[in-house]
This record gives C-alpha cells, sequence and structure tokens, in this order.
C-alpha cells in the first residue's frame, strides 16, 4: 500500500512538531503529477512547486521568466499527484510587490492546492508576509542567496561569509519568524552560519547548501537525479540516482539520508 493511502496529510503545525521532536523534515521540488505521486509514495514530506522550474523544466537560463500562471498550473498537478505531502508554491520574480498583489498570487495557489506559499527575501516583504499570515495563508519564507535576486548579486553566490552579511541574515531571520512565517529556507548558506540561525530561530528551518544543521534539507528534484539541465551543478548537489538503482530508490535513499544526517556531509556543504 502506498504512503499517502494510508497516512494523513501532513499539515502547517506539524512543521513545528517534528522540529521538536527532532525529526528532519524531508523536502525536494515537484512540477507534475506522475512525481508527485513517487515523491508521496517515497514519503518526502514537503513537495515545493518551485520557481526552480523555469531552468529546469522551461529551460531559461534563470527562474525570472516564470510567471504566476506556470506556478499555478503546475501546483495543481502536483496537487493531484500527492495526497499526503504538504505543498508549497512557489512567488515567482515580480508577483509580490505589493501585499494585495501578493494576496492574489495567493489565493490561485492556495486555490490550486498548495498549503503554504513561498517568498524570496526581508525587508519589505515582513510587511507581506503579515498580509498573508493574517489572511490565514501560511508563509515559508527565503533568505541567503536568493535566485531572484541573481541580477543584483551578480550570479549565484553564497551568501553570508563576511561578518557584517552574517548578522544580516541572522537578524532577518528572526524578523520573518517575528512577521508569522511558519517555516524558512537557509540557501547558499555557510554551514556554521546556518547552524547558528536554526539555534535561534523559533521555526524550522529547510537547508539547501546550507549544511546539516538545518531541520530539514530540499534539493531540485532533477539534480537529485542526476539529470542534466544544461546548468552548472552547485557543490552541494549529490546524484542519488548513481546509488539508488531506481527513481524511487533514490528518492528513499535522499529521504533516509536526510533523516539520519549523512546528508548533507562537508562535501555537499559550503565551510
Amino acid at each position: 500500500m502506498s504512503v499517502h493511502a494510508e497516512t494523513k496529510a501532513v499539515s502547517v503545525p506539524q512543521l513545528a512538531q517534528a522540529r521538536s521532536e527532532g525529526r528532519k523534515l524531508v523536502m525536494l521540488t515537484c512540477y507534475d503529477a506522475s512525481f508527485a505521486r513517487v515523491l508521496d509514495d517515497a514519503g518526502i514530506d514537503i513537495l515545493l512547486i518551485g520557481d526552480s522550474l523555469g531552468m529546469v523544466v522551461q529551460g531559461h537560463d534563470s527562474t525570472l521568466p516564470v510567471r504566476v500562471e506556470d506556478i499555478a498550473y503546475h501546483t495543481a498537478a502536483v496537487a493531484r499527484g500527492a495526497r499526503r505531502a504538504l505543498k508549497i508554491a512557489d512567488f515567482p520574480f515580480g508577483s509580490d510587490p505589493t501585499p494585495e498583489q501578493a494576496h492574489a498570487a495567493a489565493l490561485r495557489f492556495i486555490q490550486a492546492g498548495a498549503a503554504m506559499v513561498k517568498l524570496e527575501g526581508a525587508g519589505h516583504k515582513l510587511d507581506i508576509i503579515r498580509f498573508l499570515v493574517e489572511r490565514e495563508i501560511p508563509v515559508c519564507s527565503h533568505l541567503g542567496l536568493t535566485p531572484q535576486s541573481v541580477l543584483r548579486m551578480g550570479g549565484f553566490k553564497v551568501q553570508g561569509r563576511e561578518q557584517s552579511a552574517a548578522e544580516r541574515l541572522r537578524a532577518a531571520a528572526l524578523e520573518v519568524a517575528e512577521a508569522g512565517a511558519s517555516l524558512l529556507v537557509l540557501e547558499g548558506v555557510p554551514a556554521a552560519l546556518a547552524a547558528d540561525i536554526t539555534a535561534a530561530s523559533p521555526i524550522p528551518t529547510i537547508g539547501i547548501g546550507a549544511g546539516g544543521g538545518c531541520d530539514g534539507q530540499v534539493l531540485v528534484l532533477h539534480d537529485l537525479l542526476g539529470i542534466d539541465t544544461g546548468h552548472r551543478k552547485p557543490k552541494f548537489v549529490k546524484d542519488f540516482l548513481a546509488e539508488g538503482g531506481s527513481i524511487a530508490g533514490a528518492i528513499r535513499a535522499y529521504a533516509e539520508a536526510v533523516r539520519d544526517g549523512s546528508f548533507p556531509d562537508e562535501t555537499h556543504s559550503y565551510l
């Protein structure tokens, strides 16, 4: 019997419960119903319908061309395939400049089947987080290497290496939690800094290129399967298909490695 046929759906409060019980959260990106079913059966806790689809599905050089319509479409597809895993829909670039515009996009994602929305950054995004949470829309924040800032950053670069930048990240992590975010993704952050942020954070953290000290991990599904998307593979990527022997085996191997703490190791972390 499949996991999603016998287990209740993962809820937002269960994310905090997992952290309090010391259980690592396992998250993967997902963009269609077929893979959603495979990931659900493998016991993945969270499926992220990420704007990464712009690069791995649509063939763009960045996430910037992705539209609200794209995220809503893929969210609906994933929701049809996965019943147990919690679904998070990503705000694409330019879709959340004001609380009202963010709310309009979030409604489309929730109506398509998402249980939470994800947005990048802090600063003026704090007002947006508050606005959405006050209207019963759970929020996942995303700090560190934020792909939608690629033009300003001049590329995909590790964040928080200098003391001043590290302090800004620590402060932003507390600010998004205070604003009402229920989950925090930390991307492209030195492992020690991510561990410090996690220890101080009142909400669970999910790492991607942020070491093993976070409360959970996320990878882009195509990276986990070793699929060549035409883009350079970051240091934190591991091809689990090479060890798992099958797609389902690779996903189970990833989930087991996250839960037992063997992934990511130093080889797949920024120090």
